[in-house]
């Protein structure tokens, strides 16, 4: 069966990161890269759930753009209002797989371990990372980790307009 998002020639680019408590400044950063990917009319994927996903959906909104929300639980009523397309999956956790799986570009913003499991299948599925600096979590723990990881495994970007340049630039 071929996959709907698959005939979409726009770029698919998930957007990883903490469900609850984020901070104002995670908040106004992932609200500006959903809106920079709306702009762009890339396709944002995510968990649909809240947090930096709501944030990012309510900025792709914004700018007009389309938002697909993953969801772990079998209840639609569990996506943030910002989500267009909502896929109750009731796969809880293992749903990260389908998020990172159907993006050409994964960013991960902050984030635990969910976040954490996203990034590192997206990495295994030779998928483009793109990690924002400075957010803290599980990015922040990846980027400074002591293990021997390629350093062409993810690009780290200093500021949202650098992680929205490398995830719509063509290598």
């Amino acid at each position: 069966m071929e996959n709907i998002l698959d005939k979409l020639s726009s770029k698919k680019i998930a957007v990883c990161g903490n469900n609850e408590n984020i901070s104002n400044i995670i908040d106004s950063m992932s609200e500006q890269i959903g809106f920079e990917i709306g702009k762009r009319r890339g396709i944002l994927l995510c968990g649909g759930m809240g947090g930096v996903m709501e944030s990012a959906s309510r900025g792709a909104k914004k700018s007009n753009g389309i938002t697909v929300g993953i969801l772990p639980t079998s209840d639609k009523s569990d996506a943030n209002s910002f989500t267009d397309i909502i896929i109750p999956t009731s796969f809880g956790k293992l749903r990260n797989f389908f998020i990172v799986n159907l993006a050409d570009v994964v960013i991960g913003i902050s984030g635990s371990w969910g976040t954490l499991s996203e990034l590192s299948m997206a990495m295994n599925l030779n998928k483009k990372v793109i990690l924002l600096a400075g957010t803290g979590g599980a990015v922040d723990l990846l980027i400074n980790s002591k293990v021997n990881i390629s350093s062409n495994t993810f690009f780290v970007a200093k500021d949202v307009n650098t992680a929205i340049y490398e995830a719509f630039s063509s290598h």
